[in-house]
């Protein structure tokens, strides 16, 4: 299909009144006629489809505003807007997050030289106050990808340890080529950590990549967020997220080395933590009786068992792993 647009940028909104303005503003100062800006307002109770309307009358550049008639969720909200996108290009921007200055000028550069199937940046963590301690976190630049930078690459077993070596799977810091997605590939309804489940798929049809080490998003920190919100539903699907991910990469990389399965392996294990901590403090009733049903989806995962996991990790002299890995069972 013949599309005037290089890129479309991808909104979902709901309940981010506070934010919005900042969002879309940080948008709007860096595009052009051939980017394409779609919002989708799920069903938000405040102010946020009054705010979206009004920010988009104002604008020189067309905001294509799309509404669902009941709340349907983040997942089903991206699944819309994708339906519809008619860039060359897919980046999804969460409303209460920022795009930064020349992101897109430099985004555009990547494309134009390369071409490639998959763009991978890096982000900040934006916090109403950063700490000192944020500070030595390096928030002000976290790293979304351990590989070679600024370079058109085309291993993909590489991306996939990339992405698990630094465990940032969330889609805001990948775009896309449209056609990766084709009609099969959409986010999961009704699912948390949906990114947990699309982005590694995702990867999986890349056939070039491109890892720019420039920090493009500031990803806000807030109360009331999904993953400052723990849940029963979040629980369950958080521990589901990797169902599958390895056999479907297996598949396409049956020779997949143990360094690059460790790299999936303790990223499956770190999930597990947050799984068993947030059940323990949620229902600690239910922690004894649930404990060994998700320690065994943890290792049907990953495909080694508890001695294997072990060994992967002490093999490579990772002894805090093993021991925090033991500590837990």
């Amino acid at each position: 299909m013949n599309s005037p647009y290089w890129l479309s940028i991808l909104i979902p909104v709901y309940n981010v009144e506070d934010y919005l303005r900042e969002c879309l503003a940080s948008v709007l100062l860096q595009v052009d006629n051939h980017v394409e800006i779609i919002a989708l307002d799920d069903c938000s109770t405040d102010n946020s489809l009054t705010i979206l309307t009004e920010f988009a009358a104002q604008c020189s550049i067309p905001i294509k505003i799309m509404r669902h008639e009941t709340n349907r969720g983040l997942s089903a909200a991206r699944n819309s807007m994708l339906d519809v996108a008619q860039g060359s290009y897919i980046w999804f921007l969460d409303s209460d997050d920022l795009m930064e200055a020349n992101a897109i000028s430099q985004l555009k550069t990547i494309v134009d030289t390369h071409l490639p199937d998959l763009v991978m940046c890096d982000f900040r963590v934006l916090r109403e106050r950063q700490a000192l301690k944020h500070k030595l976190r390096g928030e002000n630049h976290r790293v979304s990808f351990i590989g070679t930078p600024n370079t058109l690459l085309h291993d993909s077993a590489a991306l996939f340890y990339g992405l698990y070596k630094n465990g940032e799977l969330h889609a805001w810091s990948k775009i896309s080529k449209r056609t990766l997605w084709g009609d099969d590939l959409r986010f999961p309804v009704g699912r948390y950590m949906e990114d947990m489940v699309t982005t590694p798929r995702l990867a999986l049809r890349a056939n070039s990549f491109f890892y720019c080490p420039q920090v493009w998003i500031a990803y806000r920190q807030r109360q009331g967020s999904i993953l400052a919100t723990p849940s029963e539903k979040k629980i369950e699907d958080s521990a589901a997220g990797c169902t599958g991910v390895l056999e479907l990469w297996l598949k396409k990389h049956p020779q997949l080395s143990n360094k690059f399965r460790l790299a999936f392996s303790h990223y499956c294990a770190r999930t597990h933590y947050v799984v068993m901590r947030d059940l323990q403090r949620l229902r600690p009733t239910l922690y004894a009786q649930q404990k060994a049903s998700y320690r065994q989806q943890l290792f049907n995962n990953i495909h080694w068992n508890k001695f294997e996991l072990c060994w992967q990790y002490g093999k490579r002299g990772l002894f805090t792993k093993l021991l925090r890995f033991l500590a837990k069972y």
